[in-house]
């Protein structure tokens, strides 16, 4: 019986040495980072260790199938919902569950580690719309543009709830990638461009008169939405960080010092010379520029464009739509997060707390993206099955 295949036919074995690549450059990357002595913890045994939770994530979610996880998008979408609302009543003092860090009360402090569980949220997310949509299809299979509207007003409420919790501690970053998500989706959905494209521009629209009102409307902004005067230096320290080299822009310069120094071979393994703070979670890609030059930085990018190549490719071997809706999604979320994290750090995008995929060195980070890609293996490692079971098979 084909159910019977042992494991090592179902096991997803490209992937797994993707990951195995990016665990050894963020111990190298993360042990690099930390001769610069601003930390006092040793955190490469500490990355170990998550690296080791994360693998136990990926083996006990790939044995799930997708049709249970079906049936619990909603559950799980529920669950990441409670968290972030109960993140809101946590107290917020010094040492405290809910302690604020840089004015965001993001995470939830534990003996463990610090928890954020916007990151967690993102593959909840996920599967809710993956569920919503498919199942919206099947109801509606015959498509129109009556359809389409009430199918984009469904992920517009989805969309809506856990975006209000996230900005409201607030994390703009994380935002972001929900948006992202929702974007890759709703195009794999198959909705017709007469809505998507004056959508695409309406949002284009929004966010450039977001940036100019934010250039010359502050006031107005804070008054109506709510923004905070930080998140206006970080566009101004975006566009012209040297007139903000003492505050704002200081963490942006010593970015593009620290890659740039690194020129086309790099300074070597522990040769850094620019200081550059947090450069073992959002800024670690300045230590690998610095470090290991463009050459080095490149091989870096081109190992995220295998993973995403790997992803694309499982997905398009996927014949059940809700799976090929979370695994567009996962690799919505992913490719964001790589494209800003690098971005940022080289002026292309204005800086937010987004990490390195599987590099950076947080638990929360790892932990989710490692839960995102155990679907992936669950995917994979159950497709064969699906595709060569016979009826007889199931009785």
């Amino acid at each position: 019986m084909e159910n019977k295949r042992n494991f090592a036919n179902r096991f997803d074995w490209t992937l797994a040495l993707i990951l195995l690549t990016f665990l050894v450059i963020s111990l190298l990357a993360i042990a690099s980072a930390q001769t610069s002595g601003q930390y006092g913890v040793n955190y490469v045994p500490k990355q170990l260790q998550w690296y080791v939770i994360c693998s136990v994530i990926i083996g006990v979610v790939m044995f799930f199938e997708p049709d249970q996880y079906k049936k619990m998008s909603w559950y799980m979408y529920g669950a990441g919902i409670a968290l972030l609302v109960l993140l809101i009543f946590m107290p917020e003092g010094t040492g405290q569950i809910g302690e604020k860090i840089n004015g965001a009360k993001s995470w939830y402090h534990t003996p463990l580690g610090n928890i954020q569980p916007s990151e967690f949220m993102k593959t909840f997310y996920i599967l809710a719309l993956a569920r919503l949509i498919s199942k919206h299809n099947e109801v509606y299979s015959f498509r129109s543009i009556k359809t389409d509207v009430i199918l984009l007003g469904k992920i517009a409420a989805t969309l809506l709830l856990p975006l209000a919790l996230i900005m409201k501690q607030p994390d703009l970053g994380s935002a972001l990638v929900f948006f992202a998500i929702t974007a890759a989706i709703v195009i794999v959905a198959g909705i017709s461009w007469k809505i998507i494209l004056p959508t695409l521009i309406g949002g284009a629209t929004v966010g450039g008169s977001l940036i100019w009102m934010a250039l010359y409307m502050q006031s107005f902004l804070e008054k109506t939405f709510g923004f905070k005067p930080y998140q206006f230096a970080r566009i101004y320290s975006w566009l012209d960080p040297y007139s903000y080299s003492s505050s704002d822009g200081y963490h942006l310069i010593t970015s593009l010092n620290a890659i740039g120094s690194g020129e086309i071979f790099g300074k070597g393994f522990r040769g850094r010379e620019v200081y550059v703070a947090e450069n073992h979670t959002d800024f670690i890609f300045t230590v690998i520029g610095e470090e290991w030059g463009f050459i080095g930085a490149s091989i870096v990018i081109c190992i995220f464009f295998l993973l995403i190549y790997h992803l694309t490719k499982t997905t398009l071997l996927l014949k059940d739509p809700f799976s090929t809706y979370v695994c567009a999604g996962i690799i919505a979320m992913i490719t964001f997060h790589v494209f800003e994290n690098i971005g940022m750090t080289i002026q292309l995008l204005p800086i937010t707390g987004i990490p390195l995929p599987f590099i950076s060195y947080g638990g929360s980070s790892l932990m989710g993206n490692s839960l995102a890609i155990g679907l992936v293996f669950s995917m994979r490692f159950h497709y064969r099955t699906y595709m060569f079971t016979t009826h007889d098979d199931d009785d």
